[in-house]
């Protein structure tokens, strides 16, 4: 029983050392996808050579975040996988085989439902994030938090491809902020890169545009094609955003706290 309990300490240590990195990773600003895909994989030892990892091994604070990672990962792993052998072993020779066994099944359903739980990650987030901004000198900014990526926005890196509806429109004649989308980034096929577009910067075929608004948008956006199909659900978007924005209007005047009211003495 004790090697069963020591199981499920370390693996939920090990489950607290990730989210505590993948947190970390979020506030020099990676994306909470990225983040935990890169905790997990350099707690685990595995690795991968891709953009995402040039952009960690490149900035010093992940850097120092994923080599402590890659440290613990290699202690609890082995850790891990001697308190398994030392579990099984135990069960096999014990009398009370049956109860360890299912004891050992509860602590990993257990240990499941604490690893996909909303409500343990938003609040354990909170506490994680908590302690980074008090004992670490890390510059933090919660990105997600900022930019309401946990709702129905986010950002979206759309490849423009020829039949593109907005390959060749330059950003005034997409006119994409009528339909409550935002361009933060254009990353041309050369490798230049146009931080914060203006109006005048053209579309071009093969560009990257990182895009900010509704997820329901930037996917249709990104299934638009040129011609008239495209031209009426550029009009369509831009009613029902406008519908939209109407509605976000009369729910802040509801939600509006009201003003006190001030009685002066004549």
């Amino acid at each position: 029983m004790i090697a069963i309990f020591s199981l499920f300490t370390v693996a939920i240590l090990s489950l607290l050392v990730t989210r505590i990195a993948a947190m970390a990773l979020m506030f020099t600003g990676l994306s909470r996808e990225v983040a935990r895909f890169q905790a997990r994989s350099a707690f685990s030892g595995v690795g991968f050579s891709t953009n995402e990892s040039e952009a960690i091994m490149n900035h010093p604070v992940r850097r120092k975040i994923i080599m402590i990672l890659m440290l613990l990962g290699n202690i609890g792993i082995a850790t891990v996988v001697a308190t398994v052998m030392v579990s099984l072993l135990s069960t096999a020779s014990s009398e009370n085989w049956l109860w360890n066994i299912l004891l050992f099944v509860g602590c990993l359903s257990l240990l499941w439902v604490i690893a996909v739980s909303h409500f343990v990650e938003r609040n354990l987030n909170r506490i994680i994030a908590w302690g980074l901004k008090k004992w670490t000198r890390l510059e933090v900014q919660d990105y997600i938090a900022v930019l309401h990526l946990q709702n129905e926005f986010a950002v979206w890196e759309m490849k423009v491809e020829s039949n593109d509806w907005l390959a060749g429109k330059s950003l005034i004649e997409a006119a994409l902020s009528r339909e409550g989308v935002l361009i933060l980034g254009i990353q041309r096929k050369n490798g230049f890169y146009i931080g914060a577009p203006q109006g005048i910067s053209k579309i071009r075929k093969g560009d990257a545009l990182v895009m900010y608004g509704p997820m329901s948008r930037l996917e249709e956006l990104d299934r638009r094609q040129a011609g008239a199909a495209g031209d009426q659900a550029h009009q369509n978007a831009i009613v029902e955003h406008l519908a939209e924005l109407r509605a976000q209007a009369e729910l802040d005047e509801q939600k509006k706290d009201p003003e006190p009211e001030q009685t002066r003495e004549a």
